[in-house]
């Protein structure tokens, strides 16, 4: 059946079937304009863990997500599919994320000559495996986008976007990335792991053609990130959630606040979406919660005023999400990717 034919046939107002695609969708990743790459990793997270569950949870949940929005009425039209789960990569993440316990318990604790050389190679081991998997991404999404697909990335921890950012890279000369975070992710190597969940935003920096990096909702960071961020000034902005809600408090509206982020990109975007970015409450299970945040529809209303300023989305990625004991989590991370969707359909020209 050709997709045209799935679209006539479809019935959007009745419930998916369990062994449709994502939001249950009819289309295979041939088919749909959207394609999503899941990364089911999180080798180096040091507080929460769950995230390598996200792509499936989010899957799962997205069978409640009503495909009708008001903002994109037609966007299930366009065909939205999630690429094949790479089971051998969540397998990798299992056994590097025991190793990498094991290295920051030596950090924290201490350890004898043995215990420090044993970490030392594990420590050598997870970061040539990390770069394994940033290549895996960049070639994964590579492929999508010469296929004329729009990408997004479902995470696994926020390590696993870098390859998307590389091929990005070489595509487009330059462009933006605005971040939106409840942490900097400046830091440098964080607990001895060059891909570190703390560091993507760091390990961006050296691509050339990233010529503006906006981080938006950030509750937390440390000396170091500030200093990365002085050294960058020009490059990379940051708006705090404090500074936020003290314009807010001030009578600045949330449009104006809008406008005043969006100005600060260039033409071309790539949404990084860290879900901590939210309330906690949204997403309590999530690996680094910290208070503040947006709201979900502050957020969605960034995301759709980046779209009607004009500015070209390159692609995104949703990452972070922690399925925990209900589908609280994945079920707010599955309507938050359908909007992404939306925007990234929208805001491609």
């Amino acid at each position: 059946m050709s997709k045209a034919s799935k679209i006539k046939s479809f019935d959007p107002n009745s419930p998916g079937s369990p062994n449709a695609d994502i939001y249950g969708l009819p289309f295979t990743t041939e088919e749909a304009d959207i394609v999503l790459v899941p990364v089911p990793w999180e080798v180096t997270t040091s507080y929460g863990g769950g995230t390598s569950h996200g792509p499936k949870a989010i899957f799962d949940a997205s069978f409640q997500v009503d495909l009708f929005n008001p903002e994109f009425p037609e966007l299930w039209k366009r065909g939205i599919a999630m690429d094949e789960l790479p089971k051998a990569l969540l397998e990798q993440s299992k056994a590097l994320k025991k190793e990498a316990q094991q290295v920051m318990k030596v950090l924290v604790e201490g350890g004898d000559a043995k215990q420090k050389a044993k970490a030392k190679k594990a420590l050598d081991r997870i970061n040539a495996e990390c770069a394994v998997m940033n290549d895996w991404v960049e070639q994964r999404t590579a492929y999508w986008l010469d296929k004329g697909k729009l990408v997004g990335l479902v995470g696994g921890d926020h390590s696993t976007p870098l390859g998307f950012f590389r091929a990005q890279a070489k595509r487009h000369k330059q462009f933006g990335i605005l971040h939106m975070d409840a942490h900097l992710d400046l830091r440098v190597a964080y607990e001895g792991f060059t891909y570190s969940h703390a560091s993507i935003m760091y390990n961006a920096l050296p691509i050339a053609q990233l010529t503006k990096l906006v981080s938006v909702g950030i509750r937390d960071f440390c000396a170091q990130e500030n200093d990365v961020f002085l050294k960058n000034r020009g490059r990379v902005r940051i708006v705090r959630s404090a500074d936020v809600r003290r314009q807010q408090y001030e009578g600045i509206t949330w449009r104006e606040q809008c406008d005043a982020i969006i100005a600060g990109l260039p033409d071309k975007v790539h949404i990084s979406f860290d879900i901590d970015g939210l309330d906690p409450t949204l997403c309590p299970n999530t690996g680094t919660p910290v208070p503040g945040g947006f709201q979900y529809e502050e957020a969605t209303y960034l995301l759709s005023r980046l779209v009607q300023s004009g500015r070209t989305i390159i692609g995104f990625d949703l990452v972070e999400v922690s399925p925990g004991k209900d589908e609280w989590d994945a079920n707010v991370g599955a309507r938050l990717l359908y909007h992404l969707c939306g925007v990234l359909a929208a805001g491609k020209r």
